[in-house]
């Protein structure tokens, strides 16, 4: 177990948006400890660890937390025995975007752990993460709570023999039930005929080893939603974002997993109240009926007809400088250290 710590002095309860002195650096400390829990990285870093929700910048994260609170470390966990040594020592808040351990064949969710222990953590549980994770689950739970929702079925290759054995009109999206980052979605998943349609499910079962989620297209623009839980009050705040992507060759905009990775989508503040409402309010309802806490992530986008419908969530959303970020940033004027403070604050006041 790998352990590193700066140390420092005293101070009062943080409010539940920070703001930073100019220097950002505070005269006292708050006397708290935070574990910033990490698990080896694999050697190669472009792979995707599927049991880590949030990639942490660690070092980063402990020179922002070390500014404000007292005992910060970096705590390594590579066997189920430093585990048990974390909550020994039961610090006052676990920071960590790991969302479960594998060993000896055992799965060990953190956060569900941490709770057994009555240690504060960030991020939701394991049965939101369920939720969320799986996209079929997550929009039956939208029609279950009258949130809005494109039509979906789910599929595999062979299910659907003919066109009219597909229970939703074409154009349809095409997308995996399950992961993140955009993963197996590219030009080819709008679909408008059922040659098409085999083709994107078969390559989806393929490359990602998931059934596909089929759901009637949605031509309208694209927004992600940060959710912040006040860590006074619970109430949430959110923060909608419109982001722009350029007409590929098929003169279709879609946020695909090449565009992400490459960086190539603008992000801007959504200005329409009317419209900034009724984000905010979908994004709300949608984090409430997943069961999300303390932080997260609600995709939407417009029909033809303007009117918004939930994608998709991420209750443990990135923690660099991607769509959550950004949302602090242009509603909020918060700047990422700021944020990182304001998380911190929020998983300490959870319990």
């Amino acid at each position: 177990m790998i352990i590193k710590d700066l140390t420092g002095i005293k101070i009062s309860p943080l409010p539940s948006i920070i703001h930073l002195k100019k220097d950002n650096v505070f005269p006292i400390k708050i006397k708290k400890t935070i574990e910033i829990v990490t698990i080896p990285k694999l050697a190669d870093t472009t792979e995707n660890q599927k049991n880590v929700g949030i990639v942490l910048d660690e070092k980063i994260i402990l020179k922002i937390l070390s500014k404000r609170y007292k005992d910060v470390l970096i705590t390594e966990i590579n066997s189920e025995k430093d585990l048990e040594k974390l909550v020994i020592r039961k610090p006052d808040l676990v920071f960590s975007g790991v969302k479960y351990f594998c060993f000896n064949e055992k799965c060990i969710w953190l956060n569900d752990y941490l709770e057994m222990y009555d240690i504060p953590y960030i991020a939701s549980s394991k049965p939101a993460l369920d939720n969320e994770s799986d996209k079929n689950k997550a929009k039956k739970i939208m029609q279950k709570a009258k949130i809005k929702t494109a039509d979906f079925f789910i599929t595999t290759p062979g299910k659907h023999l003919n066109e009219f054995s597909i229970p939703i009109k074409f154009p349809v999206f095409i997308k995996p039930v399950t992961g993140g980052d955009s993963r197996g979605i590219d030009t080819n998943s709008i679909v408008y005929d059922f040659a098409s349609f085999e083709a994107k499910v078969l390559d989806i079962k393929i490359k990602q080893n998931s059934p596909s989620l089929v759901e009637t297209y949605l031509s309208g623009k694209e927004y992600s939603v940060g959710i912040f839980e006040d860590s006074a009050n619970k109430t949430l705040r959110a923060m909608p974002i419109e982001i722009i992507v350029k007409k590929n060759i098929n003169g279709h905009r879609i946020l695909d997993f090449d565009v992400k990775k490459n960086d190539e989508e603008k992000v801007i503040p959504v200005t329409d109240v009317k419209i900034f409402n009724g984000l905010s309010k979908l994004a709300k309802d949608s984090f409430k009926a997943l069961g999300g806490k303390s932080l997260g992530r609600i995709d939407i986008k417009m029909n033809q007809f303007g009117i918004p419908h939930f994608i998709e969530a991420n209750l443990m959303p990135g923690l660099r400088r991607g769509y959550f970020y950004r949302s602090c940033l242009l509603n909020l004027d918060m700047s990422y250290d700021e944020m990182i403070l304001s998380i911190a604050n929020t998983g300490l006041s959870s319990h």
